[in-house]
């Protein structure tokens, strides 16, 4: 999937103050329920982009954070994205509360669209009825043209819409950058560990939104990051608290996705906070990337924070808690001072070498020889099973499957995931290793 070129659309941004409806209208227009929406303001915080079809043509509908001008503190930041969406946009799609009207943040937004070169449509939300679409004649007065009455939550009037957002949109973005496939790397982690401030290290702007309170980011962020002379495109997931059987509301759609996005993804990068005790949650993450089948890299977080006596107790904890991975790459890093960051990109590409690695098949076998000679299979019912031959069946994650005469312990499989490892490598990626035994041919009379 990563030599598969990506296709560059028209690009719409969505804006509009907080809680006037953005994510819900999203969805109705995406047509399944992609954004996060909650009936609470402030749901959405980043800008974030999805592909879009209407009538057979395609273009990217980016959906932004509550925008106010004048906003303070983490509103601003999230202002700031919107603003952004609006600088990159072929078109931006302004939505209004039509039951309440246009407020004074509507008029200070429509200020600055249209002091803008891009062009505009008015959507007046809420507008669920007939009796309630003189509301949405009322903002003509925002000088935007004729305001599109619809409501994102039952769908009306939403054909109508989509035909003016297509009759703005050109027919190809302003600037084509067409990138071939860039490889999918997932940013993971439990809430405020840091996955932010990372990626827009990385990316070297704010592109996503950072603040002290943990759960800043809710829905997946993508973002191109240039690493040497390697495009990638890295995913900002949100926190995990806990289960997603456990989680209600936006949590519970917010876990969805970065799920999604961690299947999506090739490799993970799992932030740990060096500085706090390895916690359960830190081992539900990763856990979640090993059952994905996805390369893995461990990013020790916040080391700038540690001190001596820290980095002892952290070295136990992690031949504790993460004996299971010892496989994975683990980097000392700081998002905030940039320590060790320009390491990832060796990381990443050494985790993605393994993982897409392959053992030909006379090697496999003449190696699995020497071992079942000098460490045979332990007997089982009086009996020990006979090793035959072994393939591996499968690479992204390898995968590999033995023959024998019998059941081979849990532990012999794990003694020869183990060798594999030590033989051939696999440094961040997880391997399978399953047993078929070939039943005996019944003795020709």
């Amino acid at each position: 999937m990563s030599s598969e070129p990506v296709a560059a659309y028209p690009i719409l941004a969505v804006v509009g103050r907080p809680n006037v409806g953005k994510s819900t209208l999203v969805n109705r227009i995406l047509g399944r329920r992609e954004a996060v929406v909650q009936d609470v303001p402030g749901v959405t915080r980043d800008r974030v982009a999805y592909d879009a079809l209407w009538r057979g043509r395609q273009f990217t509908l980016v959906d932004t954070g509550g925008w106010e001008p004048d906003a303070t503190g983490m509103r601003a930041r999230v202002a700031e994205q919107a603003e952004r969406a609006i600088a990159t946009a072929d078109a931006v799609l302004l939505v209004v509360d039509a039951s309440v009207g246009a407020t004074e943040v509507d008029d200070a937004v429509a200020r600055v669209l249209r002091r803008g070169d891009r062009p505009v449509i008015l959507a007046a939300n809420k507008v669920d009825d007939e009796r309630t679409e003189a509301e949405a004649t009322a903002l003509w007065r925002l000088g935007l043209g004729e305001p599109y009455p619809v409501s994102a939550l039952h769908g009306r009037g939403s054909g109508d819409l989509l035909d003016a957002i297509l009759d703005a949109l050109p027919t190809a973005p302003r600037e084509v950058d067409v990138l071939g496939g860039p490889r999918r790397v997932a940013l993971v982690g439990k809430p405020n560990v840091g996955k932010s401030s990372l990626l827009n290290r990385l990316v070297g702007e704010e592109r996503a939104v950072v603040d002290s309170v943990a759960g800043t980011t809710v829905d997946p962020v993508d973002s191109l990051v240039k690493l040497g002379e390697e495009v990638w495109r890295f995913v900002d997931t949100a926190g995990l608290r806990r289960r997603v059987s456990h989680a209600t509301g936006a949590e519970y759609y917010a876990s969805l996705r970065t799920a999604a996005a961690i299947d999506a993804a090739e490799v993970a990068i799992v932030l740990i906070e060096a500085s706090e005790p390895i916690s359960e949650q830190d081992q539900r993450v990763i856990s979640a990337v090993v059952d994905a089948g996805r390369a893995l890299v461990l990013a020790m977080n916040k080391w700038d924070l540690l001190d001596e006596d820290r980095r002892l107790q952290l070295d136990r904890e992690i031949d504790r808690d993460l004996a299971r991975v010892q496989w994975a790459t683990r980097l000392n890093v700081s998002a905030l001072t940039g320590r060790g960051v320009g390491r990832l990109e060796g990381a990443l590409r050494s985790a993605l070498e393994s993982w897409e690695s392959r053992i030909p098949t006379g090697r496999l076998n003449a190696w699995l020889t020497e071992v079942v000679q000098a460490t045979p299979p332990p007997p089982r019912g009086g009996k020990a099973p006979r090793v035959l031959f072994a393939t591996q069946a499968d690479t992204r994650p390898p995968r590999f499957v033995v023959f024998s005469t019998g059941f081979l312990e849990a532990g012999y499989r794990r003694f020869l995931e183990r060798k594999l490892r030590e033989d051939f490598g696999f440094a961040g990626t997880p391997i399978e290793v399953s047993v078929k035994v070939r039943e005996k041919r019944s003795k020709r009379r």
